[in-house]
Formats: C-alpha cells, sequence, structure tokens
C-alpha cells in the first residue's frame, strides 16, 4: 500500500505560527511541574528494586535501556518497549520510570529506551537507535520473563513519532533472526508523523537540523503504510484534546495516511494538554490505560 494521493500535507508555514503551535512548553506553563513530579516518582520506581537499569544495547552513547520484569506473571509476560519524547534533544528515560510499576503489577514486562540527543545525532540517526533497542529486547527479553512475540511499542510525542516508524520498520533486514512481526503492535501518544513543520519551526531548527531528505526518510506519514501481517496489528494514536491544532492535525494525519485499518483508533482525548496525556497512561480506568491495555492483552 503506498501513501493515499489525497492526502494533504499542507500547512502554515509562518514561523512564527510554527513555533506557537509546536512549542509544547511554552503552551503550557506550569510542564515544570509535570517533570518534577514524574522525576519523582521515577525515582521511587526505580528505588523498589528489581528493575536492571543502564542495561546496553549498542556501544555508543546513551545506547541503554531499564527492564522492569512483570510481577506475578503466569508464563512469559507481554512487553511494553516504552520510548520518551522531548523533541529528539531533552529528557531521559530516568524521567520516565514511573509509567513501569503499574504495568507491572498487571503482568507486563516494561523497558524504557534512551537514545543519543540532538543536535548530537540527526532524527534518522536515533531511529536507528530504536532499531537496535527493539532488536536487542527481541533477542534478550525472554530472559527477562518477557515473550519477544508479545513486544507492544508505545511512545510519547518525539517518542510518538519513534513508535510509528518501528511498527513500520522491515526488521529482517536488520538480522537474520528478527521476524517481520517483530512489533506486534504500537501506542502513540501525541506523535508527529510529517516532519516537515518541524523542520521549519524555528525554535528547534538550531538542534534538529532537520533537512528535506531526513523528512523525506523519517517522516511515518511520508512512507508506504506497514500494512496488517499475521502476529503485527495495528496503530492506536491520540493526542490530547487541549494540544494545539497542529498536534491534533498531525494525530489525524496519520490515519489519512496508512488507513483506519492500520490505525483504527485515532482520538484526541479530551481535557488532556501535551504533558497530562502522559499521565493518562497510568491512569486506571482512563481511555488511553484501557487502550494501552487492550495492545497488550491485559
Amino acid at each position: 500500500m503506498t501513501q493515499s494521493p489525497a492526502m494533504d500535507l499542507s500547512f502554515n508555514q509562518d514561523p512564527a505560527w510554527l513555533d506557537r503551535e509546536y512549542n509544547n512548553r511554552a503552551l503550557v506553563p506550569d510542564h515544570p511541574a509535570y517533570f518534577e513530579r514524574w522525576a519523582e516518582a521515577s525515582k521511587q520506581a526505580r528505588e523498589r528494586g528489581g528493575a536492571l537499569v543502564d542495561v546496553r544495547y549498542g556501544h555508543g552513547p546513551l545506547e541503554q535501556l531499564d527492564i522492569f520484569p512483570a510481577q506475578g506473571a503466569a508464563g512469559a509476560a507481554p512487553g511494553l518497549f516504552f520510548i520518551h519524547g522531548g523533541y529528539w534533544r531533552a529528557l531521559d528515560k530516568a524521567d520516565h520510570s514511573f509509567l513501569a510499576p503499574l504495568f507491572q503489577q498487571l503482568g507486563v514486562c516494561v523497558v524504557v529506551a534512551n537514545y543519543a540527543l540532538a543536535p548530537a545525532i540527526t532524527i534518522p540517526g536515533i531511529t536507528l537507535q530504536m532499531v537496535q533497542a527493539l532488536a536487542w529486547t527481541h533477542r534478550h527479553i525472554a530472559a527477562h520473563g518477557g515473550d519477544p512475540s508479545r513486544i507492544t511499542v508505545a511512545g510519547h510525542s518525539a517518542g510518538g513519532h519513534l513508535a510509528a516508524m518501528m511498527l513500520a520498520c522491515r526488521w529482517p533486514g536488520g538480522g537474520a533472526d528478527l521476524p517481520a512481526s517483530l512489533v506486534r503492535n504500537a501506542l502513540s501518544i501525541s506523535g508527529v508523523f510529517d516532519l516537515e513543520p518541524v523542520r521549519l519551526a524555528p525554535f528547534v531548527q538550531p538542534s534538529l537540523k532537520l533537512t528535506p531528505d531526513q523528512v523525506r526518510k523519517a517522516s511515518p506519514a511520508r512512507l508506504p503504510s506497514p500494512g496488517l501481517r499475521q502476529g503485527r496489528g495495528a496503530l492506536v494514536a491520540v493526542a490530547g484534546g487541549d494540544e494545539s491544532g497542529e498536534f491534533r492535525r498531525q494525530n489525524r494525519l496519520i490515519r489519512e495516511a496508512w488507513g483506519a485499518e492500520v490505525v483504527p483508533v485515532c482520538e484526541d482525548l479530551p481535557g488532556l494538554n501535551h504533558f497530562s496525556v502522559l499521565d493518562a497512561l497510568v491512569t486506571p480506568g482512563h481511555r488511553l490505560h484501557t487502550l494501552a491495555r487492550g495492545l497488550l492483552g491485559v
């Protein structure tokens, strides 16, 4: 399946407008409170014991991941591989350990990955790091009680972009032992699927240094739909209902690009901004948490 010729990739290219639409920290003035709370909860999650932190999946800078084994799982546990946001240039896996405990209690093995940050690396380079990290996870998760055939990838913001890229990856090209359905399904939370507006947004240009060629190669909405195959399911795409119009447009864009079969859920979640939407992932009973459990089968 190829990109739909009817898909509209146009947007307002005024630099000031792009900065207003894409600068989430400016849009949510109390964002430091989210980061502080996440950091404290993440510290507590790691201090509970049982986690394996800073496990190397490669030899480059920040090519490390944390593993939080499932609790009380009967048999091999489904795996949740989480990719953090921060516009590919900020934040760390250690800021997101808070996501693990609830899913561990549900019998899920949680893996939280790091990647090198721009401008030391390009977005295509970060994408390849995540390919490497997921290949490592597939090969080693069984040693930590996880099921390599049931890996769900989830990501927030820049991580949502990377999660979609992982679903689209042609895995056998990365190793003869890697199955085409290595990623069972994916969850993108406030993802960016067309990088062209980001390339033109002044507030991130100096660090991301995106080129038109990189936009073509690393924009999920500009890539062919991965389709469905045995063992590999769909992409669930959500954004906060209180996010900017551009983030909500980006969320719709991936369904337009890949089709409703591959993206059966494409929703704006009412009352949530770019940061509170991630809290919803670990709020029992919330629509986003329920969607994640559905993908994981727990």
